[in-house]
């Protein structure tokens, strides 16, 4: 296939992201690409909620409005420029297990399979079943070639010839029962971490509050647990929490906040108590473990920097995305752990070459 036009599709793809981003008296200005889709997934954005509290309007638009910038002309440049998908090739079918805890999150592994020629079937999560398959008809319009390369299913993968499949770590053990005589790739839990140093600035701080609430804190990428310096005024987190106070006017997440609170205050002893704090948004719980349940984030005090160095190397496994302005190898800016380039895999794990390479 045409790198070329596969470079189109997802341009297109990329602006349709852009008018769904917007809100759609502005999007009704502009001369739209394809009113027909526009309209759908504007209609879907209002309706998911009401099946899938967790996808807010605002959420959905929020990954309309990420996938519009990763969908730029010159980061799609960049991402297909890498790998040699003009070649001689029998197409595979593969098979993608989708996780359902943030909007589109099965995206990427679709694209990836479409670009690198091969098929699918995807089985998706009962919790966002609705916008794949209107995304995947859009691209088929789009570019001819990908008509009848993608095959939504609720029922067991059968017919594949490999597997990329995305879930917790109990479900990680049942896709290895099941999948492992394939070519496989399988993720399990991981999450996002935070090295704060004390001199965070006010918009770093701004940039943490997205890091742990965007999605409601649900994504992988989500910062769960804050490595802090001995000592640190843990207000500055709360403090910044609070540009997600609109949270406590949404019922599934404050369920979960009191929830989690009477669970905590229940198994912690009473003279450990101090070390678990709350500001009627989130809970601040001091605790080794990287995944916190919602609404709760786990923190750990450090004395040298160097320490936090070894405990993330020891536990890289278990981590997703370092944030920090310090000086951790691999780290990124505050405020984008929700941002991953095309080229930025889960796990590390290049499913482009992957695929590429059966």
């Amino acid at each position: 296939m045409n790198p070329h036009f596969i470079k189109i599709s997802l341009i297109e793809l990329g602006h349709l992201f852009r008018k769904l981003g917007r809100d759609e008296e502005v999007s009704r200005n502009h001369d739209l690409h394809n009113d027909l889709f526009f309209n759908s997934l504007n209609l879907l954005t209002r309706r998911i909620p009401e099946k899938n509290p967790w996808f807010t309007p605002e959420n959905i638009k929020q990954s309309f409005a990420y996938w519009s910038d990763a969908l730029q002309a010159e980061k799609v440049n960049k991402w297909i420029d890498d790998y040699p998908l003009e070649r001689t090739f029998s197409p595979k079918k593969i098979g993608i297990v989708t996780a359902g805890n943030i909007p589109l999150v099965g995206l990427h592994d679709m694209l990836s399979v479409l670009v690198s020629g091969h098929k699918a079937v995807i089985k998706m999560s009962s919790q966002d079943n609705l916008l794949l398959p209107m995304i995947y008809k859009f691209l088929a319009e789009q570019n001819p070639e990908w008509k009848n390369k993608i095959e939504f299913t609720e029922g067991i993968l059968s017919g594949i010839d490999a597997v990329i499949a995305t879930g917790s770590n109990n479900t990680a053990r049942y896709f290895e029962y099941y999948f492992g005589k394939y070519p496989h790739i399988i993720r399990k839990n991981r999450n996002g971490v935070a090295v704060l140093t004390g001199n965070e600035t006010e918009k770093e701080m701004e940039g943490l509050a997205d890091d742990m609430m965007l999605y409601f804190g649900l994504g992988c990428r989500n910062v769960s647990k804050i490595f802090v310096p001995k000592d640190y005024d843990l207000n500055r987190i709360f403090e910044a929490s609070l540009k997600y106070s609109h949270y406590t006017n949404h019922r599934k997440y404050m369920n979960n906040f009191r929830y989690n609170k009477a669970v905590l205050l229940m198994s912690t002893d009473e003279s450990e108590r101090n070390n678990l704090l709350e500001n009627g948004l989130i809970l601040l719980k001091k605790d080794h473990r990287y995944a916190s349940p919602i609404a709760v984030i786990f923190y750990e005090e450090y004395e040298h920097p160097e320490d936090v160095k070894k405990i993330l190397l020891h536990d890289k496994d278990k981590i997703q995305v370092v944030v920090s302005h310090s000086d951790i190898a691999g780290a990124i800016p505050f405020g984008k752990t929700q941002q991953p380039e095309l080229w930025d895999y889960a796990d590390g794990v290049d499913t482009l070459e992957f695929l590429l390479s059966l």
